[in-house]
């Protein structure tokens, strides 16, 4: 213990815990809430559905806004001190965004008729739910692109203070529809809650006027864009295509063993989102600025290996303790009629498990720019989860899907170890640079 205590204080303790922790805690709670109402006031059927929305919604937001909001975190903090490169940046990444968003928008309204029966099959008629998500994209895209532009300004403080109190504001919109209105309640709260935080950040953004001033139409300049097609190569394998692989699977689960036991499975990955959720904020605010700055083998490998002796073994105990306190864990997060659930935790725990593994070192592929490597072992593991979980739900059922997990983040490890072998495990000489 005394170690893992070092190891925070050492290297995220203050950016994490002074900047962060509310933010995981709140996020945490409001989900854990959340789940709650919805298996109390709507049934495993009704957490399949909401399920396959927001995985379509995240899919949607990731087409809207084209991934390039993640590249203008980094152009402004490059940029910060040049107007003129500054403005070139903003302009293009708003604009951009602007149009891609309302393309999006147009098509997912027109067409919702489509998307309905796509998502939940001709038996429901969630037509105006589609429609209204089409409406509130743009405010999403909005809102992510301010919150871009005080990330690139380091704005730390102030981001924190935003999401907390979009984080309560969405929980207080969603509880009291879904008690309201139950299941059509849950799907509105899904496709407005995120854009409603724009509400709040739109605050901050008038007050600092010096920032919107510098968007023009003048400003646009077409050869930012080749800066921005990795970031959005990466959307479309990650933000894009993962959603669409996890609604096809789910979909599967439904048609082979029908709506309840996909909104088991829905369950159990809502309480895996949450548990992971501390450990991969932790990966995020230390190892991509740390990898960033690493320049030799030797300071990979050191950084790599503490994390496995420090945080590692502590995660392992707590996934344990998960495991064994899981007949409470369904009591207090969900209801009786979710006890299948329970049968699943093994499998999910041990994907997560090697999840944690090999995500912490494929850091490497966003810190160095390895597009290309992230992309290709990224379209891997989805052709893997998606494969594997058709194959074994056919002969396990829905705890298949969860065993598929596990399968697919072993190999996908294998994948990462073998492209980064020379620098865990190889001699270090003492010039060469390259991390691969």
């Amino acid at each position: 213990m005394k170690k893992i205590i070092e190891y925070i204080n050492k290297k995220v303790l203050i950016s994490a815990v002074r900047l962060h922790s509310a933010t995981v805690f709140t996020k945490i709670l409001a989900g854990i809430l959340t789940t709650k109402f919805i298996a109390y006031y709507i049934n495993p059927e009704g957490m399949a559905l909401i399920g396959n929305m927001r995985s379509f919604l995240k899919s949607m937001q990731s087409i809207g806004s084209l991934g390039i909001y993640n590249g203008v975190v980094k152009y402004i903090s490059d940029f910060k001190n040049d107007a003129v490169k500054l403005s070139k940046t903003l302009s293009t990444a708003y604009y951009l965004g602007f149009l891609s968003t309302v393309l999006i928008s147009l098509l997912t309204y027109y067409n919702a008729e489509l998307i309905n029966n796509f998502l939940f099959s001709d038996q429901y008629d969630f037509i105006y739910v589609i429609k209204i998500m089409a409406l509130a994209l743009p405010f999403y895209s909005l809102n992510l692109f301010s919150f871009s532009i005080m990330n690139g300004f380091a704005k730390y403080s102030f981001l924190m203070i935003i999401n907390i109190i979009g984080q309560i504001m969405g929980l207080s919109v969603t509880l009291l529809l879904i008690w309201q209105n139950n299941i059509d309640g849950a799907l509105i709260s899904v496709v407005i809650s995120p854009s409603l935080m724009f509400l709040i950040t739109l605050v901050g953004i008038l007050n600092r006027k010096n920032f919107t001033s510098m968007i023009k139409v003048t400003s646009i300049d077409v050869a930012w864009l080749k800066k921005f097609s990795p970031y959005a190569l990466m959307a479309v394998v990650s933000g894009i295509a993962f959603p669409f692989v996890i609604i096809a699977i789910r979909n599967h689960i439904i048609s082979v063993e029908g709506l309840k036991e996909a909104g088991f499975w829905e369950a159990m990955n809502r309480i895996s989102s949450y548990y992971l959720m501390f450990v991969n904020s932790i990966m995020a605010l230390y190892f991509l600025p740390r990898f960033a700055e690493i320049e030799n083998k030797q300071e990979f490998r050191d950084e790599i290996f503490d994390f496995y002796k420090t945080i590692i073994p502590v995660f392992a105990l707590g996934l344990l303790v998960i495991y064994l306190l899981r007949p409470l864990i369904v009591t207090l997060l969900l209801t009786d009629e979710f006890i299948p659930v329970e049968d699943l935790f093994g499998w999910q725990i041990l994907g997560d498990f090697v999840k944690v593994l090999s995500v912490v070192i494929a850091y490497q592929f966003i810190a160095k720019k390895m597009f290309w490597h992230f992309i290709i072992t990224e379209m891997f593991l989805l052709l893997m989860t998606y494969f594997t979980s058709i194959y074994l739900i056919d002969i396990y059922g829905v705890k298949g899907a969860n065993m598929a997990h596990f399968v697919s983040y072993v190999l996908y490890y294998i994948v990462i170890l073998i492209i980064f072998g020379s620098s865990l495990f190889g001699l270090i000489e003492d010039e060469p640079h390259d991390l691969t």
